[in-house]
């Protein structure tokens, strides 16, 4: 028969366990909107807000050394990737482990046109994490329009407070209508896909 501190520590495991996989992000409200509160260890590698991505700016040249310059401890490496109208050429940045926490695209001048944060170690302007809820991040219907092409059946959102940062959301397994946003109940299930900078 198990002892009762075999017992205890047992509990203090499963306590651990049921707070790490409850989410992210937990939302307490205040007058300027929802304020998040972390719930777990994850590293924040970086925010994304309206001046730019980490040590991304409008200023930065595309190419991988001014990306790896601007961010010390990435890996810098192209491939393609979908945007919401088509599929093009895209610079990853990878931290230490090698998980791809950014992908950066090209302006026509040669600098960084748009920077789309994909992992949820890294925090949006106002503390979203990619994962998160519609109802948990608290996007104001209003603020968001539906997808179309590739990304057709999501909802591409302003973030709070912010003119160059936008939130792409997802709901599992959506089946339309596409020509608009998804009833209220659905939307509020959607999850964070992507957290993206535009340069102004």
């Amino acid at each position: 028969m198990p002892s009762s501190s075999m017992l205890g520590k047992a509990f203090s495991v499963s306590l651990v366990l049921t707070a790490l996989l409850t989410g992210a992000c937990s939302p307490t409200v205040d007058a300027d909107g929802p304020v998040f509160v972390d719930r777990t260890s994850d590293v924040t590698l970086l925010q994304i807000t309206d001046a730019g991505a980490g040590g991304l700016t409008a200023e930065t040249r595309y190419s991988q050394k001014a990306i790896e310059a601007a961010l010390p401890g990435f890996r810098a490496e192209g491939f393609q990737s979908a945007t919401e109208d088509r599929t093009e050429w895209a610079i990853g940045a990878f931290n230490s482990d090698g998980f791809q926490v950014l992908q950066i695209f090209k302006r026509n001048d040669g600098k960084i046109r748009e920077v789309h944060g994909v992992t949820h170690h890294l925090k949006g302007p106002n503390g979203e994490r990619i994962g998160m809820t519609f109802a948990e991040i608290g996007t104001p219907r209003s603020d968001c329009r539906d997808g179309r092409n590739l990304w057709r059946g999501m909802a591409i959102c302003s973030a709070r407070g912010t003119d160059n940062v936008t939130l792409v959301y997802a709901i599992s397994q959506y089946a339309g209508p596409f020509d608009r946003l998804p009833p209220a109940a659905e939307l509020r299930k959607a999850a964070l896909q992507r957290i993206i900078w535009t340069a102004p």
